[in-house]
């Protein structure tokens, strides 16, 4: 067994609907069969993942009566036993039927904004029983097309009252969720409200619950805005707000693609493991690591599988660079050059008099500092180094 082979301790997770995608877009109908729910978590069991999340639909086709959804989740429940897996998020399907044109808790018609409710309640419901703690909102209808339709103001508030609902539904059923928000900028809506992890991260300020709520940011929809994904994990990760979050592969300026974790920017997804490993020496992410991918649609049953593989392995890869990177003494060297033990205290240690006094009196020689290379483009090659194997 090779060390980047993937085992359950890595906590690596996929939904049903990433390695279930039959590979249907908009301009093809599916080329893989529909895969059943048990064998997903059966054969990720076997690629070394150590849970699958869902949404509510992903497990329970939407219509189905409660007999019907007993008898689903009573043998889903025996499949996740039989195979050590388990279900660390949830997250409700609030924008496949037509019902949600228009949004769900953003709808102009409050019928569709109690259904929406409604449906997340029992979704709820499902994902308690299978044991999740994270639960997902993505708003995948909540925007427009036609933006006089409503007061975006409307729209903002009517999101803050659904989570602040919701966030109570969680307390009163003693289910101890915490919510992850996602956003993405655009697709399947021309515009959709709160469209980058820092708006989300505002927004979450104005709940009455906002200490149960934070972001699963995605790098497919925040590359599509062209934003440093790492960036917008870091500002998450200093807020503590990174409940979960969402890996997968993007090209700049591409709708969005979900593919293979890795398979495209290596240097961010690198960038983005460094990160959330703290090899750096920052603190590191404890939380599942979710791929939200898909395989090619040039790809058969055995294709997705090591589709899989792949986002995991590349993964383990890239946290072995990170480590090696960062304990490369000529990267150690370059950053540590322009440390000065002496100021830096006198820059995080808060106001005093005594601080303000020093910093007044110090005598800095801009000119010469200005006149100082860097040595980042140094530090960038050693980066290409690790990354091409040539060093480490």
């Amino acid at each position: 067994m090779s060390s980047f082979d993937p085992i359950k301790q890595d906590r690596f997770t996929f939904g049903l609907w990433t390695v279930g995608n039959p590979g249907r877009d908009p301009f093809g109908e599916a080329v893989r069969p529909v895969l059943d729910p048990n064998h997903i978590v059966r054969k990720l069991a076997e690629c070394g993942a150590s849970g699958v999340n869902l949404h509510d639909n992903d497990l329970v086709p939407f219509g189905s009566s409660a007999g019907e959804q007993d008898r689903i989740v009573s043998e889903f429940k025996k499949t996740l036993a039989d195979t050590g897996m388990t279900v660390p998020m949830a997250t409700t399907n609030l924008f496949t039927h037509p019902v949600f044109k228009d949004g769900a808790f953003t709808s102009n018609d409050p019928k569709v904004r109690a259904f929406a409710l409604q449906k997340t309640m029992r979704a709820m419901d499902l994902g308690a029983e299978l044991g999740a703690k994270l639960y997902v909102f993505w708003g995948g209808r909540e925007g427009t097309e036609a933006d006089a339709c409503r007061d975006p103001r409307s729209a903002l508030q009517r999101m803050r009252d659904a989570m602040d609902f919701l966030c109570e539904y969680s307390k009163d059923n003693d289910y101890g969720m915490r919510f992850a928000l996602e956003a993405k900028p655009n697709e399947p809506r021309s515009e959709i409200y709160l469209p980058t992890t820092g708006h989300m991260l505002h927004f979450i300020s104005t709940l009455k619950n906002e200490e149960m709520v934070g972001v699963n940011p995605e790098v497919a929809h925040e590359v599509m805005a062209g934003l440093s994904f790492a960036h917008n994990v870091a500002q998450a990760m200093a807020c503590d707000k990174l409940f979960h979050i969402d890996l997968n592969g993007q090209k700049m300026g591409r709708y969005d693609q979900d593919l293979r974790f890795g398979s495209e920017d290596l240097k961010g997804a690198f960038l983005l493991v460094r990160l959330l490993e703290g090899t750096l020496g920052g603190k590191r992410y404890d939380g599942p690591l979710h791929f939200d991918a898909h395989a090619y649609r040039s790809e058969d049953e055995a294709g997705v599988w090591d589709f899989a593989k792949g986002c995991m392995r590349t993964y383990k890869i890239l946290h072995e660079k990170a480590l090696a990177f960062d304990s490369d003494p000529d990267v150690v060297a370059i950053i540590a050059e322009q440390n000065d033990a002496a100021i830096d205290p006198l820059l995080t240690g808060g106001y005093s008099k005594e601080t303000a006094s020093s910093l007044l009196g110090m005598d800095i020689d801009v000119d010469a500092i200005a006149a100082r290379g860097l040595r980042y483009e140094r530090l960038d090659q050693l980066l290409v180094e690790h990354l091409l194997g040539v060093r480490g």
